[in-house]
């Protein structure tokens, strides 16, 4: 059999089936999902998980406009009579916030309703039917960009209406990635006014609409229910962690190694399970990502393709905006290792600066982080998780965007890191103030002025750095017990002929230290003092190879000494 085309970035069902496209059959999706007897279904899944396919694929079955498609023939869904009557007897309604990502609550809302009104330009011709009144029609020419809140908010339970009196059948609505705009809202300081108007918006349209017959909508994150979905109680919630629909998102490793040998690459399967495998949705386990897997059939290279499809910028923006504890636990998971961390699937994102577990719950939502296991405390009732980094290309991803907070600054990180390693102070003093002074303030939230009281987020985000950097020839950890205390930062080499660093970070205390010069003094006398060393000897390291620094902080001014 001729192996089929494997095309990038095709997302429209129909386009896929006539250009016999590489597809992977989850058609049976359609039944599973009309069955279900629920009224709306959200269904939250990473990006480029085929979300956006299956939106496509729905159009496609139950739309009228496509009524006697031949697109289903020879597909799961085609073998069962009852489908086959049901394909293109419905009205449907779909639309997409994939592409809102403005700046402003105002420009939200302009092309929130723009896309509103091409809606209803689509559907005109009932401007020329019988079922809609003068006044009826008046309201239908004035759903415009700019119009109101309130006639934004009954805008689709009207064109409901007005699509069942013609076709006498109530509407299917389908709205594919509802939650981009919630997240540059949080991102672009307009949250509140946008949550207020996305609700109106969608209680009218899913719960207080009569002429509903079922809907679907997809996203990344679960938006809390306090945020938008408050009224919303015929809602079913389907997340990475339900059993529901567990395998209709993403490959399962049968159907990934099935077109591996297809495509003549039977053994490239551990190599591909290493890059790509790791999602689980359910119980349903090796679930790899889509995006990845057709640019590998296509491309024949492995590549981080999923990661770089976006900025990942709020993915970013946690992990460096994060406090010093969730910076430590990101260095375990940069180190191969797992974390336990409660959550709670409901994301609410003006906690995402204040509530750790909201950040772990993003991550995971997001596809950077994948269910190891989970346990159950029996005495408090809180879930807990074993999550770890989902695979190598979420790895890599995390290693660019770390090396990107001070590649952007033209901080000489990089040269940093050269004098360090060849134990040049004077060049270590001139570079560590240049990055001091252009990325303090990047690594603060704003709750907590990192340069004025303590630099915990900008030196454990600095950690994260030399653990990308330097990598295979050192082993970097910060804030472990050795000796009598815990040190802030250990750099082991890989070579033993190599010198081993601890570095100690301390901010001035001008009721105890009158210099920087005598926070250095104290920032190395605790490291003396507390035994640092003494791990590092334990492993074999002569005592003649550890170089210790103390770093003191003052503002943005940073005086290293040993």
């Amino acid at each position: 059999m001729m192996q089929k085309t494997v095309a990038i970035g095709l997302q429209d069902f129909e386009k896929v089936i006539e250009r016999n496209a590489f597809y992977v059959d989850k058609t049976t999706f359609i039944k599973e999902w009309w069955e279900s007897g629920d009224d709306v279904t959200l269904i939250t899944r990473p990006r480029r998980f085929g979300k956006t396919l299956t939106m496509s694929m729905l159009d496609y079955f139950f739309s009228i406009d496509h009524s006697g498609s031949d697109l289903f023939k020879g597909m799961e869904i085609w073998k069962e009579k009852k489908y086959q009557s049901l394909q293109g007897t419905y009205p449907v309604i779909s639309l997409s916030f994939s592409d809102v990502k403005e700046n402003s609550i105002t420009e939200t809302k302009s092309r929130i309703c723009t896309i509103i009104q091409f809606l209803f330009v689509r559907y005109s011709f009932l401007l020329e039917s019988d079922v809609l009144t003068e006044f009826e029609k008046e309201k239908f020419k004035n759903v415009l960009s700019d119009m109101s809140d309130s006639e934004a908010a009954a805008s689709l339970q009207q064109l409901s209406g007005y699509l069942y009196r013609y076709y006498g059948k109530k509407v299917i609505i389908l709205l594919d990635e509802y939650d981009t705009p919630m997240q540059e809202a949080f991102m672009d300081g307009y949250w509140d006014e946008l949550s207020a108007f996305i609700r109106n918006l969608f209680n009218a349209t899913f719960k207080g609409n009569p002429y509903l017959e079922k809907a679907i909508m997809t996203g990344i994150t679960r938006v809390s229910k306090e945020s938008i979905f408050s009224d919303l109680n015929n809602l079913n919630v389907i997340t990475t962690t339900s059993g529901e629909y567990a395998d209709f998102f993403g490959f399962t490793e049968k159907e990934v190694f099935k077109a591996l040998d297809e495509y003549g690459l039977t053994d490239k399967k551990n190599q591909v399970k290493d890059w790509y495998d790791g999602f689980t949705f359910g119980d349903c386990r090796d679930i790899y990502n889509p995006w990845s897997i057709i640019n590998y059939l296509k491309q024949r290279k492995f590549a981080p393709y999923w990661a770089n499809t976006s900025s990942n910028s709020l993915a970013g923006k946690l992990v460096r905006e994060g406090s010093n504890n969730v910076k430590r636990k990101f260095e375990d998971l940069l180190n191969n290792k797992s974390l336990k961390v409660s959550m709670d699937e409901q994301i609410v994102f003006d906690q995402l600066s204040v509530k750790e577990s909201s950040i772990w719950s993003l991550l995971l939502t997001s596809g950077y982080l994948k269910v190891m296991k989970t346990e159950l405390d029996e005495q408090t009732g809180q879930m807990y998780y074993q999550v770890a980094l989902t695979n190598k290309e979420v790895r890599i991803m995390f290693d660019n965007i770390i090396r990107g907070w001070f590649a952007d600054y033209d901080s000489g990180y990089n040269d940093f890191i050269k004098a360090l390693i060849r134990d040049d102070l004077d060049a270590m003093n001139a570079y560590m103030n240049r990055v001091a002074l252009t990325t303090l303030s990047f690594f603060d939230s704003g709750t907590k002025p990192s340069g004025e009281s303590e630099p915990e987020r900008f030196y454990h985000g600095f950690v994260l750095g030399l653990l990308v950097d330097l990598r295979g020839r050192y082993t970097v950890t910060s804030n472990r017990e050795s000796g009598f205390g815990r040190y802030d930062v250990m750099l082991e080499p890989s070579n033993q002929n190599d010198d081993a660093f601890i570095l100690e970070f301390k901010v001035q205390d001008p009721s105890r230290e009158k210099t920087l010069e005598e926070t250095v003094e104290e920032a190395i006398g605790q490291i003396k003092e507390k035994g640092y060393v003494s791990s590092l000897i334990e492993k074999g390291i002569p005592t003649d190879h550890i170089k210790k620094y103390g770093f003191a902080f003052c503002g943005k001014k940073v005086l290293i000494g040993q």
